[in-house]
């Protein structure tokens, strides 16, 4: 595939579905690309992107946007403590605060600088031990200390289980959403982002279909 390809796909479901055109957002998922290909990709217009490490983040992100306008970033590899102040500069949406202490971190740093990017909550859908994210029953107290620390948390993203139907996923997060009045959904990625538009998201993360597989 590739962006116009990703891109149109997008734009003949929101039709179909009756969705507003341009309301799904487009993460183009850049990491572990190579510079030019994230370079061919802003050159032909794009400006949305996602990365899962803080730190390739901050060796590749700061010199295209001084080169090129109107750069949104995100976040969507887990964050760890120490990175955080890091993360806040440089992202506009974190879509993994997966924990009270995490979100208590974030907020003594928003406190310190000022500014906090917006941020989703990750929920661990299919409860897995090795997968970041709170896990279903913990997010009500999460989204409370959020909104206690006033947090400017804005939805949920899940990242579904390889070997189970995404769609039962996709549409527990939706509900979970809804329950907490939450309007941004991050979910749906290469392989499953048009099932995820159709559940409902509004963010969908794709990287190999735009960039090709990672070098």
């Amino acid at each position: 595939m590739s962006l116009n390809l990703v891109k149109k796909s997008i734009f003949d479901l929101e039709k179909k579905l009756g969705i507003k055109n341009d309301f799904i957002k487009l993460i183009a998922v850049s990491k572990l690309q190579k510079n030019d290909r994230v370079e061919a990709v802003l050159v032909d217009g794009h400006r949305i992107f996602g990365e899962n490490r803080v730190q390739e983040a901050v060796g590749k992100w700061p010199k295209f946007k001084n080169e090129f306008d109107n750069i949104e970033l995100h976040l969507l590899g887990p964050l760890q403590s120490n990175k955080v102040r890091q993360a806040m500069k440089l992202f506009d949406f974190i879509h993994t605060v997966d924990s009270v202490k995490l979100a208590k971190r974030i907020s003594l740093i928003r406190n310190d600088i000022g500014f906090c990017p917006k941020l989703f909550i990750q929920v661990n859908t299919g409860d897995e031990n090795q997968k970041a994210g709170i896990c279903v029953d913990g997010l009500d107290h999460l989204i409370e200390t959020c909104r206690k620390l006033e947090l400017p948390v804005v939805g949920l993203m899940c990242i579904p289980p390889v070997n189970e139907n995404p769609v039962d996923h996709f549409v527990l997060l939706k509900k979970c959403a809804k329950l907490h009045n939450l309007s941004e959904l991050s979910m749906g990625m290469s392989n499953d982002f048009e099932e995820a538009i159709r559940c409902g998201t509004t963010c969908v993360r794709v990287g190999s279909a735009i960039f090709g597989e990672r070098l």
